[in-house]
Order: structure tokens, then sequence, then C-alpha cells
């Protein structure tokens, strides 16, 4: 089978009607490799497979896969096997195969040739699944999982992948998601995956399966709940200034530090801004300025700061982020002893005309 995605795979394990035996996973992406693992492991587990698994750090780990998978197991007929090739299994060299006439040495060390063993002895009803922690499989491994199943790649997802990677998350926990609201969730966390799929795992745990979630359902604000990370920074950039006060109330009597409101929530946004403002008035393109801020040129974070800089001036934000200094600096030495004032104080200026 070809390679393909981790996007793409998702699909295949959530319609396809057999998984293929062997599913060899790598890239620089450590969160999706993990959670294919999972998504893998949830569904063979519910057709009655058994879970086991391997940590590959010597050539001679690569002999009890392979002895696994050929004996015949009377209390587990199906197993999945978890094949993970540790990190320092391959900054050892263990993986490259040596010279062609030395085949009693290949045999010895078994980087190779163990694995491609254990590929070729994967056979339906089991399922044999290989973990490389590092950016690539070495070639032969990848052709011989192609020829005996499939190789997905766990690359950096593009910006317009990102809301089907929310909805891809959200079926996982038997939960429909709206265009809407996976644009929202992408627009609050960029290009985290892992706090995409954390903050539908919280909303998870108080909705009915088949429930839908709209956009309204994540902005949605009850007396008592407590602000996401940098959701308060989210609703600065944006100038709402009733919501950003109503989430520093809520955030400090739910017990967040001032102090770190300040530092994180606070400090980086309006130096985000700022630079954005500073480079506006040089005349610089949206593109030059996501780059200086580090990001891509679709970011959600960009955009938020270019915005904010056009909403605020940059005036208005060097003042404020003078002001959050001084905070900062009042706050550790406990000059400042009401920093929930001094904070909403902050707000309102940078807030007002």
């Amino acid at each position: 089978m070809p390679a393909e995605n981790a996007l793409g795979f998702l699909r295949i394990v959530e319609t396809a009607k057999t998984l293929p035996p062997v599913i060899l996973i790598a890239g620089p992406q450590a969160f999706l490799r993990e959670y294919l693992v999972d998504a893998i492991a949830h569904r063979l587990t519910r057709e009655g497979l058994q879970y086991r698994t391997f940590q590959i750090a010597n050539a001679s780990d690569f002999a009890s896969v392979v002895e696994e998978l050929r004996a015949p197991d009377l209390f587990a007929p199906k197993r999945m096997l978890v094949c993970r090739v540790m990190r320092s299994f391959r900054d050892r060299g263990g993986d490259e195969s040596p010279s062609a006439d030395d085949s009693s040495e290949k045999e010895t060390r078994g980087g190779d040739a163990g694995l491609i063993g254990a590929v070729t002895d994967a056979r339906p009803p089991n399922h044999l699944v290989i973990v490389y922690d590092k950016d690539a499989a070495p070639a032969k491994i990848r052709r011989a999982a192609e020829s005996a199943g499939i190789l997905v790649n766990c690359l950096r997802p593009f910006d317009n992948q990102l809301p089907q990677y929310a909805q891809s998350f959200a079926r996982g926990f038997d939960l429909k998601l709206s265009q809407s609201a996976a644009e929202l969730l992408v627009a609050r966390h960029g290009g985290d995956l892992a706090a995409i799929a954390n903050a539908l795992g919280k909303l998870a745990i108080h909705l009915e399966k088949g429930a839908s979630i709209e956009a309204a359902d994540l902005t949605e604000q009850g007396p008592s709940k407590q602000p996401e990370p940098f959701e308060i920074a989210e609703s600065l950039s944006s100038g709402k200034t009733t919501a950003t006060l109503a989430q520093l109330t809520r955030a400090l009597a739910g017990g967040r530090d001032a102090v770190e409101i300040l530092a994180v929530e606070f400090i980086p946004v309006m130096r985000r801004m700022m630079l954005a403002a500073s480079m506006l008035a040089a005349r610089k393109s949206a593109y030059d300025i996501a780059g200086a801020l580090g990001f891509g040129p679709s970011s959600a974070l960009a955009t938020r700061a270019i915005d904010g800089a056009k909403r605020f001036g940059l005036a208005r934000l060097q003042r404020a982020y003078h002001r959050a200094s001084e905070l900062d600096e009042g706050f550790k030495n406990g000059q400042i002893k009401d920093r929930a004032e001094a904070l909403s104080a902050l707000v309102l200026d940078l807030m007002s005309q």
C-alpha cells in the first residue's frame, strides 16, 4: 500500500473494513505518532485484539517480537503488537545495515534483518504497529512495510488541514464538530494539535456520545468557568474589554497567580502587537510581520497580533507595554499589593481611547 499522511490514515482507521496487518508510523510530530497508536488500539481492542507492546532498545529485542508473532497463544489468538524503536537504539546505529558480504554479522546485529523479519511474519488476524521516534524509518524498513502494509508519515500539518484534524479528534470522542467550531478551536490554539485534542477531551467529559458541538458551545461562558490558557490574551488582542475583565476575575478567583497571568497572558501578546504595529508603520507586509513574529503567514496568532496592532496603534501599545513591565517589577518586589486592581487598570488603560 502507498504511504499516507496522518490525516488520511485517521480516515482509514474510521472507515476501512479492515486495517493493514503492518503499520509503520514515523515522522517528527510526536503527538501525532502517539495519537495514531491510540486510535489504532481503540479500534482493534474493540474488535477483540489483545494489546501488547515492545520496546526496541537493542537488536536482540526483535527476537521476542518475531517469536510473539509466530507463536500461537491460547488466551490471545488475536493480538496487536506495538513495536517502539527507541531513540537510543537508532543513535547507536542499530537500524543501519552492515555490508552485504557480511551476512553473519547482519544476522547477529539483527538491525534491519530483525525488523524485516517481524514485518514478514505479521499476518492477520494479528497486527504489527512499528513506531519510530524520529523523522523517518530506514529505507529497507519502509519498503518492507509498504509491501506488507502501510507507511504513515506524521509531518507538520498544513494550516488548511487543522480544522480537519479537529473534526477527526472529535469523532474519536464520538462527537460531531461543526466547521465553525473547528475553525474557532484552530483560531484559539493555532497549530497545537495536542491542545485542540485536549480541549475536545474536556468537552467530551460533559457531553453525551454523538452530541454536536457548535461554535457557541466553545465560547459560552458560565459564571464559574475558568478561562482556557491564553484565552485572556485572545480577548485582550481582540479588544473585548468586558470579556477580558470577566475572564481575568474568574482566573484570579480560581487560583491563578497575578504574576503568571501578567507574564503569560498580557506581556507576550502586547509585545507581539507592538512589534506588528512598528512594522506596519514601516509599511511591512503581513507576510514579513508573521515571519518576524516567528509564525507562518496564515497563523492565527500572527493575524490576531496584526489586527490588535491596527486596533490600538503603536503609541498606545508602547504605553501599555511600559506599564505592564512596571507592574511585573512591582508584583515581584512586593510594592504592589492589590494585583487584581492593577491588572484591571492595565486592561482599561489599553482599551480606552
